[in-house]
C-alpha cells in the first residue's frame, strides 16, 4: 500500500497507536489526529514515521480544516479510521449533561464531521475506505455508560448507511466492536472490576490492541472490496452478536 493516504483519528495512543503501527509498517503515508498529548503525539511520530496532527473531531471546523491540511501535505485521503473516543461514566440519574454532550460529540458526532470532510473526494476517485471502531458495549450496553453504550450504537447505525450511499462509488465503510482491550483506558478500572469483566470472557483474557489492528489491515487491503455495511466483534466471545 505505498503511497496510500491513511487517517487515524485517536491515533497516536491505545488503539489508534498500533493502527497507527500497522498502517505504517504496510507502507501507508498516516495522519494521526490527536486531542491535546504531545508527548504521544511526538513518541508517535517518532517511533512510526507517520504524522501527527492536532485537532478536536468533535468539532465539525477543525476536522474539515484539518483534512485540508493533510490531503495538502499528503496527498488525497484513501483511507479513514475513526477511532477518536472518551468515557464520561455514570449513572443515568447522576449524569451530568457535559457528560453526555462529550461523549455523543466525540465518539459518534466525530464521524460524522471526519467522513463529511473526506467522502466528497472518495466518491469522485470512486474508491476509498471507511473503518468506524464502535464497541461491545455499543451492542449490549453496560452499567453505567448509557452515553458512551449510545454514541457506539450510533456508530454501527452511521456504518450501515454510509455503507449504502457509498458502495455504488466503489468506498466500503465497516465497523469493528473490540471488547475489553488492554489501553490506557481500560487500565484505569478497578483491577476487581477487571477481574471480574475477564472471568466473562470465554478466551480468558482481554483482547491486545494488535488485534483490532490486524482487522484494519485487513478490512483496508484489496481483498476485502466486496466486505461493506458490516460489524465485526473482536471480543473474545464474551458478546455474540448474531
Amino acid at each position: 500500500m505505498v503511497g496510500k493516504v491513511a487517517i487515524v483519528t485517536g491515533g497516536t495512543r491505545g488503539i489508534g497507536l498500533e493502527i497507527t503501527r500497522a498502517l505504517t509498517g504496510e507502507g501507508y503515508k498516516v495522519a494521526a489526529i490527536y486531542a491535546g498529548n504531545e508527548e504521544a503525539a511526538k513518541l508517535c511520530e517518532q517511533e512510526t514515521g507517520a504524522k501527527a496532527y492536532k485537532a478536536d473531531v468533535s468539532k465539525f471546523d477543525q476536522c474539515a480544516a484539518v483534512e485540508k491540511q493533510i490531503e495538502a501535505e499528503l496527498g488525497p485521503i484513501d483511507v479513514l479510521i475513526n477511532n477518536a473516543g472518551i468515557t464520561r461514566d455514570g449513572m443515568m440519574h447522576k449524569m451530568d449533561v457535559e457528560d453526555w454532550l462529550a461523549v455523543i460529540e466525540t465518539n459518534l458526532t466525530s464521524c460524522f464531521n471526519m467522513c463529511r470532510a473526506i467522502i466528497t473526494g472518495m466518491r469522485e476517485r470512486k474508491q476509498g475506505r471507511i473503518i468506524n471502531i464502535s464497541s461491545i458495549n455499543g451492542q449490549k450496553g453496560q452499567l453505567g455508560q448509557s452515553n458512551y453504550a449510545a454514541a457506539k450504537a450510533g456508530v454501527l447505525g452511521f456504518t450501515k448507511s454510509l455503507a449504502l450511499e457509498s458502495a455504488p462509488k466503489g468506498i466500503t465503510v465497516n465497523a469493528i466492536c473490540p471488547g475489553y482491550i488492554e489501553t490506557d483506558m481500560t487500565a484505569h478500572i478497578n483491577q476487581n472490576v477487571l477481574d471480574n469483566i475477564i472471568q466473562q470472557i470465554p478466551a480468558g483474557r482481554m483482547g491486545q490492541p494488535q488485534e483490532i489492528a490486524e482487522m484494519v489491515l485487513y478490512l483496508c487491503c484489496e481483498k476485502a472490496s466486496f466486505v461493506n455495511g458490516s460489524t465485526f466483534s473482536i471480543n473474545g466471545g464474551q458478546y455474540m452478536a448474531a
